[in-house]
């Protein structure tokens, strides 16, 4: 009976070993399972943000660099500065003015002053999207690019018609909200081909146009704010998010 008891003990033993063992199997079968499934999901995520990226760097114009932004508003504090000194220096730009902006010497040299930095901000804009362009490994000139300069021409050609109308016609009046009106719509069209956030600064400079339009008068201050203030803004921002941790 001791004998039989042994046995029956051993056979036990051997069997609860066995089935432990059994569970050791399978606890590593489970980890080495799960510890795959991690990696490939891991894996998958990586393939899923990498196509992401290449679909958005496809569909929308991802070059333009925040440094364009702020040196486009460098250039049009520059430009208000100078329009002050020549309209209202030495008195505050909130009041009285020392010549008319209707005189054609001053309108010309204003003109002449809008176009300067025009310019410069065109081709510093070039400069610096050319510059990330390059650095990112995205074509300079795509479809992409064509399809966000048209989107941003077309209200800026007929902004540039209807000004120039104004111009003729003597309503001076209208120029500084008609500027800040046609360019907020520009960005606003262009948002559907570049980053989310210039819709932002479309809608500060159409607030900022019927702003001007309501108070007549002080559309150089609210030019230099709108192009100047506003577009270092908007630049810094842009460069901050998404180029200076690169």
């Amino acid at each position: 009976m001791r004998v039989q008891a042994s046995k029956i003990n051993n056979s036990c033993f051997f069997d609860a070993f066995r089935n432990l063992s059994l569970d050791f199997r399978i606890a590593d079968c489970y980890f080495v399972v799960q510890s795959t499934f991690m990696g490939n999901t891991t894996d998958f995520q990586k393939d899923l943000a990498s196509i992401r990226d290449m679909m958005e760097k496809s569909s929308r114009f991802v070059s333009l660099s925040g440094l364009s932004g702020i040196f486009a508003g460098l250039f049009a504090l520059a430009g208000t500065v100078y329009a002050y000194f020549l309209i209202y220096y030495p008195n505050s730009p909130f009041g009285f003015r020392f010549v008319y902006v209707n005189q054609s010497s001053v309108l010309l040299k204003l003109l002449v002053a809008a176009a300067l930095v025009l310019i410069a901000s065109v081709l510093s804009g070039f400069y610096f999207s050319r510059r990330k362009a390059i650095a990112s490994g995205l074509p300079v000139w795509s479809a992409i690019t064509r399809r966000f300069l048209f989107s941003i021409l077309v209200p800026l050609v007929s902004g540039a018609v209807f000004i120039g109308l104004m111009l003729l016609k003597g309503n001076l009046e209208i120029v500084a909200p008609a500027c800040l009106l046609f360019y907020g719509l520009a960005l606003m069209n262009a948002g559907n081909f570049t980053y989310s956030e210039i819709r932002v600064l479309g809608a500060l400079e159409i607030g900022l146009g019927l702003i001007s339009a309501w108070i007549p008068g002080y559309g150089l201050i609210f030019w230099g704010a709108g192009f100047g203030l506003l577009h270092i803004a908007y630049g810094a921002l842009m460069y901050s998010r998404y180029e200076s941790k690169h």
